[in-house]
């Protein structure tokens, strides 16, 4: 009797224990499946990348040959990568300042007592829009639009303003910026409807106070609003950026990154070394490049909302 009562706690113990063992695994098992698709997804290609990136004749022919960071160097000496990076930059900082004030200014605008509600509908659903076609649909409208026989230059020559219409997508000195307004057009819906929500969760009280302290409403703009409204901007702000960086739909079925590079940038470059020159090992060194400048923008992003949580 005494040695089955001492072997049933025993028994009793390493239950206790498995079951608590395998009630710990638990979490994994909820995260495992998303777990498995990030591995085969995007931890796997990226490897392969990486490793491509170090090889030469890669992909076209079986007999590649390791040239470690040659590539890296090749990318890093071409100056059409820095017309490409330059022209990221211009393309990423123009857009998302502009995304900013403008989607700023209409949910201000939508969120005003001085507007009925049905006139606020109507502005809601003209200024959200844009943010309802594909890319391809815009990259048609605005090359329509930009057309030197089309409506806008049609309007200019009208009012006098110039003599003859001209060729923005086909001329090196209004490319770029005839690509930058239409990025802006298609992204400040984002914006807006997230700076919307914003505003209308701030408080009724903090405007009556300052209000009664005597601020004016720009006062009110600057010391209550913004501040409310930080998070949310630096959030998007920095979103804004890693995608607008890696924009490459809009400026392929616009300009093709021309006219002689005069759109380039790193995705549409990166992309012609790829299926244009079939330089696939210096294509896959240009991605890992964008990929630590995304990286980059990244840990801001996490590192801030770390911050606010």
């Amino acid at each position: 009797m005494t040695q089955l009562s001492t072997s049933r706690p025993k028994v009793l113990g390493v239950k206790a224990q498995r079951a608590k063992f395998m009630q710990s695994l638990t979490p994994y098992g909820f995260v495992a499946p998303v777990s498995a698709l990030i591995l085969v997804l995007m931890i796997i290609p990226i490897a392969i990348v990486i490793g491509y990136s170090t090889l030469d004749n890669v992909i076209m022919t079986p007999e590649s040959r390791f040239v470690g960071l040659d590539n890296y160097v090749t990318i890093l000496t071409d100056g059409t990568f820095y017309i490409a990076a330059r022209n990221s930059l211009v393309f990423t900082l123009g857009s998302v300042t502009a995304h900013f004030v403008l989607g700023l200014a209409f949910a201000t605008l939508l969120n005003t007592r001085l507007l009925s509600p049905f006139v606020k509908t109507i502005f809601r659903a003209i200024f959200i829009l844009p943010w309802l076609f594909t890319v391809a649909i815009i990259a048609v409208l605005w090359r329509m639009l930009l057309n030197p026989n089309g409506i806008i230059n049609y309007l200019l020559v009208s009012s006098g303003i110039v003599d003859v219409g001209v060729e923005w997508l086909s001329s090196r000195s209004t490319a770029l910026l005839a690509v930058t307004v239409i990025n802006i057009w298609a992204g400040y819906p984002f914006f807006m409807v997230s700076l919307l929500a914003g505003l209308q969760g701030i408080p009724r009280d903090l405007y009556e106070a300052a209000t009664v302290d005597g601020a004016s409403a720009w006062q009110q703009f600057w010391h209550v609003t913004l501040p409310q409204l930080r998070p949310i901007i630096i959030s998007m702000m920095i979103l804004d950026m890693i995608w607008t960086s890696q924009q490459f739909a809009l400026i392929w079925l616009t300009t093709g990154g021309g006219p002689i590079n005069a759109t380039e940038m790193l995705p549409t470059y990166t992309y012609k070394l790829a299926f244009s020159t079939y330089e696939f090992g210096l294509a896959s060194a240009s991605a890992v490049i964008i990929l630590l400048l995304s990286m980059v923008l990244a840990f801001f992003y996490v590192r801030h909302q770390k911050v606010k949580d």
